[in-house]
């Protein structure tokens, strides 16, 4: 985990607000994040074939996220759902070896799942 520790600098994370946020400043970045949301459904995966024809189990998904067929948004959070069950185990199997009482373990952990 010591391997994370640079790059704990650059890693993004969410502090409390330090004020109370007011209505209008959350309704505005809402709107930002589905705009977001929406360019990343429309960006496409490297290597993944759009133009195969056959029976397609995610078009009416597709429908609904206003998606295209290979783009960003098609993964979905399986990657960091799967990054995450990848370090519990290493962690509960003790091949990482982490104090989850300790604060700064935690930190590292925390910023461990999310560079891998």
């Amino acid at each position: 985990l010591n391997l994370v520790r640079p790059l704990m600098v650059v890693l993004p994370s969410v502090k409390r607000p330090s004020r109370e946020i007011k209505f209008n400043e959350k309704v505005m970045w809402t709107v930002i994040s589905l705009f977001i949301f929406l360019v990343c459904c429309q960006i496409p995966l490297y290597g993944v074939n759009t133009s195969a024809n056959g029976a397609d189990p995610f078009y009416w998904l597709r429908v609904i996220l206003a998606s295209n067929r290979g783009t960003l948004m098609e993964l979905g959070i399986s990657p960091i759902v799967t990054s995450s069950m990848v370090m519990q185990l290493l962690a509960g199997s003790g091949i990482i070896k982490v104090n989850q009482s300790i604060r700064s373990d935690r930190e590292l952990y925390a910023a461990a799942q999310k560079v891998f």
